[in-house]
């Protein structure tokens, strides 16, 4: 298990970069957070890690939304499970969980019957962190008007704790295996 502070979406991304160059098809990514947490942002970074024609963006809308790889790997399916909220509609998207890289904003509890293997990301945002609860537009960690890295949403200035835990056999002997 690996457990970081994060100090400003910089960091976020560039955690997701570092991520994304050690994923491969068949990876499961399940991103937990509040709203403005910086979900979006990591993925933003996988996306980059990966290799994938972008812009990575919050499928917010439609739910879904598939990158192809630009350098001959695995695509990103970035789903947000957001309005979903139960394993069967998760299930009629007919993800490519085999041969893509999935990564599920919102999708704690939605996914557990799917694979062997997953990495679970929690991002915990600080107390005083900017307020959430204010107009939330296409991307759900981004405002109406939409900068990812606009600091007065974000908190940009206020650092987040992720932890990462790798369950099932893909993740053990790793960094991010879970110790239990």
């Amino acid at each position: 298990m690996m457990r970081r502070e994060i100090a400003d979406a910089a960091g976020m991304e560039s955690l997701g970069r570092s991520l994304g160059a050690e994923l491969r098809a068949g990876d499961l990514l399940i991103l937990t957070g509040p709203l403005g947490a910086g979900k979006t942002t990591l993925t933003r970074g996988i996306g980059a890690g990966l290799g994938v024609r972008g812009p990575v963006q919050s499928p917010t809308f439609v739910l879904a939304r598939t990158h192809p790889s630009l350098v001959g790997g695995a695509p990103l399916v970035h789903v947000d499970a957001y309005r979903l909220g139960t394993a069967e509609l998760v299930e009629d998207l007919d993800l490519d969980f085999a041969g893509s890289v999935v990564v599920v904003e919102w999708g704690e509890g939605l996914l557990d019957g799917v694979g062997e293997s997953r990495l679970e990301v929690v991002i915990e945002r600080p107390q005083g962190a900017a307020d959430a609860s204010g107009p939330i537009g296409a991307d759900a960690d981004e405002p109406a008007g939409g900068d990812p890295f606009d600091a007065e949403f974000l908190g940009a200035d206020e650092p987040r704790v992720v932890t990462v835990r790798g369950l099932g056999p893909r993740w053990a002997g790793t960094a991010y295996a879970d110790p239990r």
